[in-house]
């Protein structure tokens, strides 16, 4: 294999930041009747860039292969539906947004965000690779583009009149191999006076919480706030405000405009994050050292805990079939000699396999049946969601186990 470089920056590639050995892809969940076929497993292997910092995967995959059939569908979670309708009211509050301004969302899944602003009649439009979820978006009358973002699509937007007032990226800044094209894109789609809003998980969370197991295949990019700072302005898109979210185990809302556009003030909230990054030592080596021994230390935890439950006679079933979750599993080696079944309440997922470990998908109501000892919740930033809605297992004297950031049993 060839010295891989920095998407960003071109800089080679040459300090890992953690290897999780190999691994299927995160979302390529299989139909029990092709269980005895051939899985394929790819390198899970991140860098860290000595020139700008960027936490990164090596594209092992195409985005076609990967996104073009998705099984994520958005709507299933509740506190993120709640997240999205909370901040589509403050767009519209602070934007100003109305029925002659235009909302774009890139990597819209299933009109989950932009029914919202539908809702307050404001034109919207939606951009999906993945066909099967952007029907389930077109189903509920968003209008939705069927391809992937980049350079070529911001061009042929613009050149339709369709720039976006509020141009929307959450979540999916990390999903491009293609990290200059994309926000190179971004800025040919914004409108002379727009806002683009972006979410992603923010790397110092991922390093200081043990988060490794967002770390999967269609997650090519993992990013500091310098970094993503420094990545938009190469762009010449200037950030103007920053906001901390609970979302995804701690991510960051990014406001930006054009360059010398005007409007709000750069908000001391960037500066002081900045320098937050910088204080910590984000700039320097020295914080993402040791990150890989908790990696294995946290693997080590969750096998003895298993092994042990096991030996009693203990019987266990997962909560949750998220990519994060097969992550989890693959590196740990867990699969149906630990983990009878698990769970999920997208019909998308039911009846089919987890990726690599194979363990089977079933609806809520299987862990009910099953009355099992302990629930391993795989989705561990949903937890107080899914112990709200399962508590009736504490009835048969069930306990809820999570693994990250640390090993805990949940009374």
């Amino acid at each position: 294999m060839s010295q891989p470089t920095c998407r960003f920056c071109s800089a080679p590639l040459r300090r890992t930041f953690v290897d999780l050995g190999t691994s299927p892809l995160a979302n390529a969940y299989r139909d029990p009747a092709a269980a005895a076929e051939p899985e394929v497993f790819y390198p899970l292997h991140t860098y860290l860039c000595d020139g700008c910092f960027l936490v990164q995967l090596p594209a092992v995959q195409s985005p076609e292969e990967i996104f073009r059939h998705y099984a994520y569908f958005s709507s299933y979670a509740d506190t993120w539906l709640a997240h999205a309708e909370a901040y589509a009211a403050a767009m519209v509050e602070r934007f100003h947004l109305g029925s002659d301004s235009r909302v774009v969302e890139v990597a819209s899944n299933d009109g989950y965000l932009l029914r919202f602003f539908k809702e307050r009649g404001i034109p919207v439009l939606g951009i999906e690779p993945a066909q099967n979820v952007a029907r389930a978006a077109e189903a509920i009358g968003i209008p939705t583009i069927t391809e992937f973002f980049g350079r070529s699509l911001a061009q042929e937007l613009a050149a339709g009149g369709r720039r976006a007032d509020l141009l929307v990226a959450n979540n999916v800044l990390a999903h491009t191999p293609h990290l200059n094209d994309f926000v190179a894109g971004l800025a040919l789609a914004l409108a002379p006076g727009g806002v683009l809003t972006l979410e992603f998980p923010h790397l110092l969370e991922l390093i200081e919480h043990n988060q490794f197991d967002t770390i999967y295949h269609e997650h090519f990019s993992y990013f500091s706030f310098t970094t993503a700072h420094r990545v938009l302005a190469a762009h010449h898109l200037e950030v103007f405000d920053v906001e901390r979210l609970p979302t995804h185990g701690g991510s960051l809302r990014v406001y930006a405009r054009h360059r010398d556009a005007g409007g709000e003030s750069v908000s001391r909230r960037v500066t002081a994050l900045l320098a937050e990054e910088e204080a910590a030592g984000y700039l320097t080596l020295d914080p993402y050292r040791g990150f890989a021994e908790r990696v294995r230390a946290t693997k080590r935890a969750l096998l003895r805990f298993l092994i042990e439950a096991k030996d009693a006679g203990k019987r266990i079933a997962g909560y949750g079939a998220p990519a994060k979750g097969n992550t989890l599993l693959n590196y740990c080696g867990i699969r149906t000699d630990f983990l009878d079944f698990t769970v999920d309440r997208s019909p998308h997922k039911q009846g089919r396999l987890l990726p690599g470990s194979q363990v089977p998908i079933r609806p809520p109501d299987a862990i009910r049946e099953a009355r099992p000892d302990y629930v391993l919740i795989l989705p561990w930033n949903l937890r107080q969601e899914i112990v709200e809605q399962m508590a009736d297992v504490r009835d048969w004297g069930g306990r809820f186990v999570v693994a990250i950031p640390e090993l805990e049993e949940i009374p």
